[in-house]
């Protein structure tokens, strides 16, 4: 896939979820993500990072982290956001948007995906609604299923996707599961809040999957 098209589709994601943010509500900041350790504002200081993370502070805090690559993210995110207000991580994020610069051992498709399903961990719990483009989406799912830092090939074993809502089919086993292209990308990254969406045969395995 190309590059350049990549990089227009992230910079686009993070100037739509920089808006998104700045029209929070005070107490909507506190309120818990889909990511049980992040509030809101926590999950907009962890996606402010993904384009400054250098190679010598992923190696220190996965030290730090006694080689827990989740920890060291949920410190590096609670750290980051007790250093600056929400108006400030906003402009952060707007300021690298085109930014090409990734986390060490990052594809180029990861921080489309970071921004796509990130936005959807803050919009959900929210009660808000978050559109995944339907192209973006794709490509975001089918990059998903293929790397292994997702676990979506051991998750979704025997499973095929089918998107309800654009031409999209993922995976290639015989049992379907179909729903819109944003509940697949959720259960895709191991989260329970897509499946409320979806139906097909292969729903109760998933549920066990996940």
């Amino acid at each position: 896939m190309d590059r350049d098209q990549i990089l227009a589709w992230v910079r686009a994601e993070r100037l739509s979820l920089a808006d998104f943010f700045a029209e929070l509500d005070e107490h909507e900041w506190g309120v818990r993500s889909l990511c049980p350790d992040w509030t809101v504002h926590e999950v907009l200081a962890h996606v402010t990072l993904s384009s400054t993370d250098t190679i010598w502070g992923t190696f220190v805090g996965i030290i730090r982290a006694r080689g827990d690559w989740n920890r060291m993210n949920t410190d590096q995110a609670r750290n980051h956001a007790a250093r600056f207000t929400s108006s400030e991580l906003i402009e952060q994020l707007r300021e690298s948007a085109g930014s090409a610069r990734r986390s060490p051992g990052a594809s180029p498709l990861d921080p489309l995906v970071d921004m796509l399903i990130h936005g959807q961990d803050v919009a959900r719990p929210l009660g808000r609604v978050r559109a995944v483009p339907a192209e973006q989406g794709c490509a975001a799912l089918d990059h998903v299923l293929r790397s292994p830092f997702y676990g979506a090939r051991k998750r979704l074993r025997g499973i095929r996707l089918t998107a309800r809502d654009t031409e999209w089919t993922g995976g290639n086993g015989p049992t379907e599961v179909s729903g819109p292209l944003s509940d697949l990308l959720l259960v895709a990254t191991g989260r329970t809040a897509g499946l409320a969406a979806l139906t097909g045969p292969g729903v109760e395995q998933l549920t066990t999957a996940l």
